[in-house]
Order: C-alpha cells, then sequence, then structure tokens
C-alpha cells in the first residue's frame, strides 16, 4: 500500500506552528482559518496555540492532514539558496503588497463613505490600512537598501542589528493586521453588502494570509539561515 503524505510527514500537536508552516506551504492557510499566527507568534506548539485560543487541537491536526491531501504542496525555501528565497520575498511579497494595497485602501474609503449610516460600517478601516501601507512601506525599503544587499554579499553574520529591527516591526505590523481584521469584522461582510464591500472582505483576507506568510518566511526561515551560517 503507497504511503500517503502523513505517513511520510507525522504531524501533530506538539511541533511549533513555524515548523509545520516551514514543512507544508497549506499550513498558513489552515492556521488563518482558525486564527492561528504562525509568523510572530511560530515558535509555540501547535498544542499550546490552540490551548490559548481554546480550539480543540486534535480537530487543527485533523484539518492540516486533510489540506494536506487535497493540495500540493510549496516550494521548500529553508532548502534552496539564500539569494533565491530574498528574490521570492521581493517578487512575491513586495512587489504584490505595493500592488494590492493602494486598490484594498480605495475599496475601503468607498465603503466607508458609501455605507456611513449602516451601524455595521467598518469605520476607520481606511485609516488604519493606510497606517499599514505607510509602516509596511518604510519597512519594506530597509530590507531592500540595507539587510537584503548585506545577506547577498554573504554579511548575515554582521546583521544581527538589522535583522532584530525587522522582527520588531514584523510585531507592530502584526499587530496592524490584527485590528484591519478586528475593523473588518473578521472578514465577514454583513448581510445586504455590496459587491465592493464583499470583495473587500475577501482581498483584505488574502491580503493578510500573504502578509503572515511573508512574515514567516523571514523570521523562520531567512534569519535564522544567515545568522547561523
Amino acid at each position: 500500500m503507497p504511503r500517503t503524505m502523513s505517513d511520510t510527514n507525522p504531524i501533530d500537536a506538539q511541533q511549533t506552528l513555524a515548523g509545520l508552516a516551514m514543512r507544508f506551504a497549506c499550513a498558513a492557510r489552515v492556521f488563518q482559518r482558525h486564527g492561528l499566527d504562525f509568523c510572530c507568534g511560530g515558535q509555540v506548539t501547535l498544542g499550546a496555540a490552540c490551548r490559548d485560543r481554546r480550539l480543540d487541537a486534535d480537530a487543527v491536526v485533523a484539518d492540516l492532514r486533510r489540506e494536506l491531501r487535497t493540495a500540493a504542496d510549496g516550494e521548500r525555501w529553508d532548502e534552496r539558496p539564500v539569494p533565491d528565497l530574498i528574490d521570492h520575498l521581493l517578487r512575491h511579497y513586495h512587489e504584490a503588497h505595493r500592488e494590492v494595497l493602494p486598490h484594498l485602501l480605495a475599496m475601503a474609503t468607498k465603503v466607508e463613505r458609501v455605507h456611513a449610516a449602516r451601524a455595521d460600517c467598518p469605520r476607520g478601516l481606511a485609516a488604519q490600512l493606510r497606517h499599514l501601507a505607510d509602516e509596511l512601506e518604510s519597512h519594506m525599503q530597509k530590507e531592500e537598501q540595507v539587510l537584503f544587499p548585506m545577506l547577498r554579499a554573504g554579511h548575515g553574520s554582521h546583521a544581527t542589528g538589522p535583522i532584530q529591527v525587522m522582527e520588531a516591526e514584523h510585531v507592530d505590523v502584526g499587530q496592524d493586521l490584527a485590528r484591519v481584521r478586528a475593523l473588518a469584522h473578521d472578514y465577514v461582510p454583513p448581510a445586504g453588502a455590496c459587491n465592493t464591500w464583499r470583495a473587500l472582505c475577501l482581498g483584505l483576507e488574502e491580503f493578510e494570509r500573504d502578509a503572515m506568510r511573508h512574515i514567516h518566511l523571514e523570521n523562520h526561515v531567512l534569519f535564522p539561515r544567515v545568522l547561523n551560517a
């Protein structure tokens, strides 16, 4: 009988969120569905994270195993050369964030303006998105202009200071994402929401998933590799 993905890659609640997300790209989707922070809070075990969120760890493990059976897993970036990982971060995340955030901001501004009279209007969402976009742009420029050139040149052992700054800013981004989610009512559009509102919720949820995957790859893959090289 052929072995399944679960047989060759055993999963249990004693593994860390970061470790699971590093091994299985699809884990990010599962963790996001259950509200588990695998980027800034990724060093805790799945079991501990589930206890904190009052979730059934066995049910989350089962969900992860189902996802593994039905999804093709992504690249193992912990096994790729550092320059390739940096290129991936720039192309797949930095460029994408810069492209999508203005569209999300425009939709949030429209929803707040058109639906200002509704009690469930996401008031303050556009302002929070604008703040997040500004902070993220500053953060990405520091990586592009200072940190990534150091790492490409093989100076990772001298990058402790810049990396600590980036990790602290990642925590700030995670907090900003949590505020966006709260203002957007967990990305669930209310009854009678217009198409723009619904598209906004879908777009924000996808952006959050990408941003968390971005932070995870830096915190738990790139930074440990260059510091321990």
